[in-house]
């Protein structure tokens, strides 16, 4: 039983995760001293910098998918 997932799902997918990993380092790993009701600390320091981080990782996952998808599909038009 052969099951073909179209394309389109995962260019839609590797978006979802460039938006979203773009959208979590721009809100949540950045400092905004006028959004912090206290002084900033290491713990909230190290909660930013995770956030930067794996938002980053999102957003390499999701240009990865789009560009092997789109490099699969270049692959198969020679088959």
């Amino acid at each position: 039983m052969n099951v073909v997932i179209p394309p389109l799902f995962f260019y839609v997918l590797g978006t979802m995760l460039v938006v979203f990993g773009a959208l979590r380092v721009f809100t949540l790993g950045r400092r905004r001293p006028e959004r912090e009701l206290g002084e900033d600390n290491d713990s909230r320091a190290g909660e930013r910098r995770r956030h930067l981080r794996f938002g980053i990782i999102w957003m390499l996952m999701g240009i990865f998918l789009i560009v092997s998808t789109a490099g699969v599909l270049k692959m198969r038009s020679f088959f």
